[in-house]
């Protein structure tokens, strides 16, 4: 049976490989290549070198948009995680009503972010007119905060069911050793329950990040980058510079691919510093 699986694996395992290539490694090779190229499509593509790389340099927009995605991203991985880790712990204590509960966190997952923005945008701009007379696409501030509390209404639900599971694979029988030598609810959580879940831990904060910095239709529906592009993040803002500005192109691939690099070099550190710290069970 072994011998017959290695002989046909290859056989099974090859259209995946091709559509692997087909649809990431091939156009993330060609992009790499249009990044150094002025074009309007792929076959007038003619080689620049680095200008496309030097352009951003002084484009001050899409620095603004740099600083404004790592403020959005620190704020929602923090708040998520924090929000979720809580909401797990709470909803593992076996009170009434629990999968109820767990039900209704989750659902705003199930929707898309394109939806979910037209939602809050029109929810958050009637609360802000009625109360303030103000709208979210004309107030930094809010557009901001709009952000936020819609990418944490999506994502806490699903962080949630992730810290559950880690949770409930914590042994009951350490808690209770723990307990019988006098810890305390604050120490137990903090040298008990945390660096048992740091597996959970680590999936979280990894989601958090790569969704919150690499957000674009919620940004796209909710503000637009409104007002004067203050609320417009990293993707918006490498979208608006390939499509919204004529013989730009190479610039925004450059964008692209410098988006990219940042995104994984972050997300490995981050991985790395967390897995450091999870104990083998």
């Amino acid at each position: 049976m072994y011998e017959a699986i290695k002989k046909y694996f290859p056989i099974f395992v090859l259209p995946t490989i091709i559509a692997f290539l087909a649809s990431f490694v091939v156009p993330f090779i060609l992009g790499i290549y249009l990044s150094f190229c002025e074009f309007t499509t792929i076959n007038d593509a003619v080689w620049v070198g680095l200008e496309n790389y030097k352009s951003i340099v002084d484009d001050e927009q899409f620095m603004y948009s740099l600083m404004f995605t790592v403020a959005f991203t620190v704020v929602v991985m923090v708040l998520a995680n924090v929000i979720a880790f809580t909401l797990g712990m709470l909803l593992t204590r076996g009170f009434k009503g629990t999968k109820i509960f767990r039900s209704a966190f989750f659902l705003p997952n199930l929707i898309g972010g394109i939806v979910l923005g037209y939602i809050f945008s029109k929810l958050i701009d009637g609360i802000l007119y009625n109360t303030l007379e103000v709208t979210i696409l004309y107030h930094e501030k809010y557009g901001f905060l709009g952000l936020v509390v819609l990418m944490l209404w999506q994502l806490v639900g699903y962080l949630m069911i992730i810290y559950i599971a880690g949770f409930q694979n914590v042994p009951g029988e350490l808690i209770e050793a723990a307990k019988i030598d006098g810890a305390t609810k604050w120490q137990l959580l903090r040298k008990v329950t945390i660096p048992m879940v740091m597996p959970s831990i680590t999936i979280c904060t990894f989601t958090t990040l790569t969704n919150s910095f690499k957000l674009f239709d919620q940004n796209l529906t909710l503000t637009a980058g409104n007002p004067s592009h203050k609320t417009e993040m990293l993707a918006l803002n490498i979208y608006d510079t390939f499509y919204g500005r004529t013989g730009y192109e190479g610039a925004g691939q450059a964008k692209a691919v410098i988006f990219t690099i940042m995104l994984a070099v972050i997300s490995i550190v981050q991985l790395s510093m967390t897995r450091k710290k999870e104990v083998q069970q």
